[in-house]
Formats: structure tokens, sequence, C-alpha cells
């Protein structure tokens, strides 16, 4: 189990104190019970021999750094006092604790551990899980957070922590080393993500801050038929600036949804989060292209560098193979940073299949509207009939099926679903590094009930891809999905920061911190989704949870107004209007947020009617409100009996700790359940859920 703060590691079980290092110091007893230390500076003083049992540290230096600034003699003197204090508070605890000369002092190395030790200890003993336990709790509290006793602390506490922090830092890279070496990828993923939420900005090892820039959609300058060829250039650039360490590049959908929005540059640089901009425009007379690429400072809006590149349709790979190493060269000159060139790529030879590629890419990834999706799958599909070994050709076919199937109403969801593993599964052959065909190839693990071997996949195209926001995204969904709610946060956090302008990347954080109890993080997440123009339920559900729940209800009725354009009805119905729409919807409002008995009576009844009723049993429709509304024997008939890629993202709303949803959890029936869609045999590989199920008499029904 996970450390919980205040608490003792296996590793110092024996110790009768123990400190807690990493965020605000504190000391307990071995019995978990909080000492309270009154005084600053005797606070200091534990806390500083702490850092280093059985390691004296000199009287003089201890008064230098806690009582700057006063004579020698009157320091001395406070600093007896202060170990007299404190001599005196623990001594029933644990007599002897300190071992005192004339000139210094230490703490005995057997009578404290504390957080710090543990994960040292962990990690020179090869205890990987527990030092990723660790380190997933301690998070990114700073060591020995909250003292302030004036310049020489300040640099003494500096110079302390960068010591620790490169010593572990060595530590976690040999460890990785040797996961890696071993094949244990879901554990070098777990902790290099632990690792990387304790030291933001040190990815894989790298101390240095990566900067953050965004590659905005090429213009196209005349004829709207160049579109493809502008999609290319946006694409190749992605991919090849996302390729250098330096770089963190926004992904894709931000990327896209910002540069539908008429603001300034350096609004749309705040929206993404970046410090720099690449824009650029393509046009073509006859067959000569004139490409024009430009690095936008993000704050002031000012070009930095820019460029034009002549060429022509005949060899538009080589012209896009120039642009993106110019663009790369340019980048590290103006940055000051050594920029290898991004290594040639040679997706498909075929110029035609490419062209195919790149339309049927850009309608995925608008997903909404009518015919978009079918348009997409057969220009993939057209594409790969002229280049069938077209490896990540295959990886977008996949994706097209799965929005399909996610984002529109159709009854062959099952069907489709396989003919997306088929496209995955061919994409592997061709190219084993396609990290995002095996994060969809866990889609349908899922759908066959086996979300082990789902996050098997999750994990494998986390080490492949680990900068891919969809794929980071997909493996903390998929931990979310089986109740890991911490373990998934850092993974979703991290999608966020990739991709900070994508609306369902804060559905999955919204809930992750509803599960964890943060709700006012809740809602600030489901306002951003809604500000994206996403659904309001997830902030309707959080608002409900924080007491408010008129405004609640309010919020998930303005969800009917996204009927027919993000929301749609049901497969095999036909749409609402008007006043039919409105009522149902506030059935539904007040049935999920009101708290009545009674509107969730005639809810739950609405719900059992439309699964009598809808030609898939299983809709979305009708898991999600269950859930919310603690409405368990309709959660077990519906995604307990298939979860489909369209009803699986409902499963992470099971583990928020609050009424009604915790009825599903706490019901009787929840442990078949879990058995039922393995949820218990990934429970064995990967642990528990935060929230352990405990059937409950009290819940034998609805």
């Amino acid at each position: 189990m996970t450390a919980e703060p205040g608490h003792r590691s296996d590793n110092d079980v024996s110790a009768p104190l123990h400190a807690t290092l990493f965020g605000a110091f504190r000391i307990d007893a071995r019995d978990g019970t909080a000492i309270d230390i009154t005084g600053k500076r005797a606070r200091a003083v534990l806390a500083i021999l702490c850092l280093s049992p059985g390691v004296a540290m000199e009287r003089a230096r201890l008064c230098e750094l806690l009582w700057q600034g006063r004579f020698q003699a009157q320091a001395r003197a406070s600093l007896r006092q202060t170990l007299l204090a404190l001599k005196k508070q623990l001594e029933p605890i644990c007599p002897d604790l300190f071992e005192v000369t004339r000139e210094r002092i230490s703490i005995r190395a057997s009578a404290v551990g504390s957080d710090l030790t543990a994960l040292e200890t962990a990690l020179s003993q090869g205890q990987w899980t527990r030092a990723t336990e660790l380190l997933e709790e301690i998070g990114a509290r700073p060591l020995l957070h909250g003292f302030e006793f004036g310049d020489a602390f300040a640099h003494w506490l500096a110079t302390r922590r960068e010591r620790i922090e490169h010593d572990l830092k060595h530590a976690i890279e040999q460890a990785l080393m040797q996961l890696q070496d071993c094949g244990n990828d879901p554990a070098w993923a777990r902790l290099l993500a632990a690792w990387q939420r304790h030291t933001p900005g040190d990815e894989s090892g790298r101390s240095e801050t990566r900067i953050r820039i965004a590659v905005l959609p090429l213009r196209v300058i005349g004829r709207d038929d160049e579109q493809e060829i502008a999609q290319g250039l946006f694409e190749e650039l992605v991919t090849a600036l996302g390729r250098m360490p330096q770089l963190q590049v926004v992904g894709r959908g931000s990327a896209l949804n910002v540069a539908k929005i008429e603001l300034p540059l350096p609004e749309l640089a705040r929206l993404l989060q970046v410090q720099l901009l690449v824009q650029g425009s393509v046009q073509r007379q006859n067959s000569d292209l004139r490409v024009h690429v430009s690095l936008v400072d993000g704050q002031t809006g000012l070009e930095r560098w820019s460029h034009g590149y002549p060429g022509s349709t005949g060899n538009l790979f080589a012209l896009q193979d120039e642009i993106a190493r110019a663009v790369g060269t340019e980048l590290g000159r103006v940055l000051q940073i050594d920029t290898p060139a991004p290594p040639t790529r040679h997706i498909t030879r075929s110029n035609a299949a490419y062209a195919l590629y790149l339309q049927g890419r850009a309608l995925t990834m608008r997903a909404i509207g009518d015919g978009v999706l079918p348009k997409a799958i057969e220009l993939l599909e057209a594409a790969l009939e002229i280049d069938p070994e077209f490896a990540a050709g295959w990886t977008a076919l996949a994706e097209a099926y799965v929005y399909t199937v996610v984002y529109t109403p159709c009854l062959d969801r099952l069907d489709k679903t396989r003919r997306m593993a088929e496209c995955a599964t061919k994409a592997i052959e061709l190219d084993p590094g396609q990290g995002h065909a095996r994060a969809m190839l866990g889609i349908q693990r899922w759908t066959e009930h086996n979300p082990a071997a789902a996050l098997d996949l999750a994990f494998e195209a986390y080490r492949l891809e680990p900068d891919n926001p969809d794929v980071i995204l997909r493996l903390g969904a998929f931990l979310l999905y089986i109740g890991r709610t911490r373990q998934a946060l850092p993974y979703i956090e991290a999608a966020v920061d990739r991709d900070p302008v994508n609306g369902r990347n804060f559905a999955m954080l919204s809930v992750a911190r509803l599960n964890l109890g943060n709700i006012d993080g809740a809602i600030a997440a489901g306002q951003r989704m809604v500000d994206l123009g996403l659904p309001s339920m997830w902030l309707a559900v959080a608002t409900a949870a924080a007491g408010d729940r008129k405004l609640a209800v309010e919020q998930y009725w303005q969800t009917r107004l996204l009927m027919n354009s993000v929301l749609f009805p049901p497969a095999g119905t036909r749409p609402l209007s008007g006043p039919a729409l409105d009522t149902f919807w506030r059935i539904a409002a007040r049935g999920v947020c009101s708290g009545r008995a009674v509107h969730r009576k005639l809810y739950c009844a609405m719900l059992d009617y439309l699964h009598a009723t809808l030609p898939d049993p299983c809709d979305t429709s009708i898991v999600a409100p269950a859930i919310w509304m603690g409405y368990a024997p309709m959660v077990f008939k519906t995604v307990g009996t298939q979860v489909t890629p369209a009803n699986m993202y409902c499963l992470m709303s099971l583990w928020a700790d609050i009424e009604p949803i915790r009825r599903v959890r706490l019901h009787a029936g929840f442990t078949p359940f879990a058995k039922r869609i393995g949820l218990e045999a990934a429970w064995e590989k990967y642990g528990r859920p935060d929230l352990s199920p405990v059937p409950d008499a009290d819940f034998p029904s609805s």
C-alpha cells in the first residue's frame, strides 16, 4: 500500500519516530499519532537533523542558519533551550533521541525514519513498486516546504535540496534502465510518471526545462483544394519538432481548435500555454509551390524568424523534409539550444496515398458532423488500397473507426470495434513502433472484458510514444476506469498539459479530481470543458456534490442545447425537439442533480423504459445517469453486460465517494459485476482501487 502522509513506511517500522520531510514537516509516533512540536525553530532543528539521522551537525552552523543576526553567545543559548524543550517533549516516546557533544548534535539513526529514507531504501534495494508508490504519495511537494529564516537558511536549503534531488535522479535513472532491460513496461511507465510529477519539466531524466511550442495549421492562399498540402506540412512539422528532446509540442487537436478562433497571436499562445508559435502559408501556381514559415514570440506576437521555401507538388515529401529540418535548425539558432535534425520519415512513398491519408485524418479530427467520419474512413481505405504497407494509414483508419463508435449513433458498435482492432493489428505488424495503435487495440480488450490486457497495451503504447497526448490520455483513462485514480491523475494532467484546448481531456480531469475529493478542482475542470463547447453533465455532477443542487440542475439541463450538434440521440431513435426535448432533459437534470428521491425515482423509471426499448440496451444515455444516480441494478444490466467503446468511459465515474454514486460500489452485486467485466483480474495485476468495494447489505436493490 502507498504510505499515507505522516505514516511510516515498511523500511522504518521499528523506529519510534517517523518524519515527513517532503512538503510541510511533521513528526509522528510509531502508532501514527502526530506530535505537535511547538516553536518554529524547534521544528526546524528537528527537521534539519532528520534529513541525515546519525550524521552530526555543528552547533555553530545551526545557529547561523536559524538565529541569523544574533550574537554568537545569544544564538548558542537559544539553541540549548530549544534542545532542552525538544528532549523534554520527545523523551516519553523516544528516550536518548539526541547524541550531543559540546560542538555537535545528531539524532540517533535508529530512532527516526522518514519518507526520504524510505524512498532511498526502496530504490537501493530494487523495490520498484514501493519506490513508485512513495513517489506518487510525495508528488511535487518540495523538501522542507514552509521554513523561512533568512538568506543563509534559504541558500543552505536550496543546496541541500539540489544534492538530494540529484542523488534521487541518479537512482531513478538506474531503476528505469533496469525495468526497461527486463521488459517490465508497466512498472517503467508508472515509475517514470511518478518521477515526472515529482519534478515537473524533468522528463525522462532531463533536468532542463523544455520549451513549449505550438504549430498552427498552415493557411492556404488561393485555391481551397490545396488543403491536403497544408495539412501534410502541418502534420510533418508537429511530428518532426515533437521528436526534439528540448521541445514540448502542443497536440494537434488543440492547435486545430484554436486556429478556428479569431484572436491575436499572443492570446492564442496564452490559450495553448506556449512560449512560441510556428505559423505559415501555402501558395500554389500550377505544379510550383511557395511555402512560408515563421516563428512567433508567444508573448509579443512578433516574428523572431521567417523564411520562404520554393518547391513542387512532384517532390512534396522532399519539401516537407527540407522545411522540417530548416525550422528545427532555426529554432536552435534563435533559442540558442542544440536541436538535432529530425530523422527523415518515409511513412509512404505514394503522393496520392499520402494526400488521401491527410484528408482522412483531418476529417477524423473533426469527428462531429453529418457524414464526416464515414467520409474519413472512405478516404483512408482508398489510401491503403494504393499503399497497403502504409502503417500510419492503418493506425489512422483504426482511429476513425473508434471515433465512429464513440461519436455517432451507430448500431454495429462491436462489429466496428473488431474492424478497428484489425486495422490496429495490421499497423503494428507493419511498424512495431505504432504506439497509438496499441492504445486503440486496448479498447477492444475492454469490450472482451479484459482490462488487464488493455492496460498492458496502454503501458506499452506509452513507452513507445510518451509525448503523444492521445496515448497518455488513454493510459490515464484505463487506470481511471479500474479505480486507480491516484495513479491515473499524473497521466491525465500530462495529457492536459500537452493538449490544453481539448475538451475531452478536461472531462477526465474533472472526474479524477472529483474521485479524489477535490470538488473545487472538479468544478474548475468541468467549467473548462463547457467553455470548450462540450456537455455540462460532469460540471453539474461536481456542482451537486458541492451542495448547490439548484445550479447543478440548471447546468445539466443546459446540455440539451448541444443535442444533434455534439450529442446525438441513441442509435435507432428519432431526435427529440421542442417541448419533448425540454421535458426529457428537465427530468434527467432533476433526477441526477436535485437530490430528491421523487425525481430520482422518475428518471430511474425512464431509464428502465429506455433499456427495454432502445435498439442498444447498453447505450451511454442509460449507463452514465444510472451511475450518477447510484442506480446499481441498471449499471450491472448495461455496462455489466457489454462494455463498448461508447459506454466504457462511464466506468470512471464509479469511483467518486459521494452520494448517491457510492451506492453502486457498495451494492451487494458489485463484486460479481467487477469479476464479470474483468476488473478483479486487473486489480490483481495493477493494484486495488483507491476506494475498495465493500458490499453493503443496506443496498441490496435500487
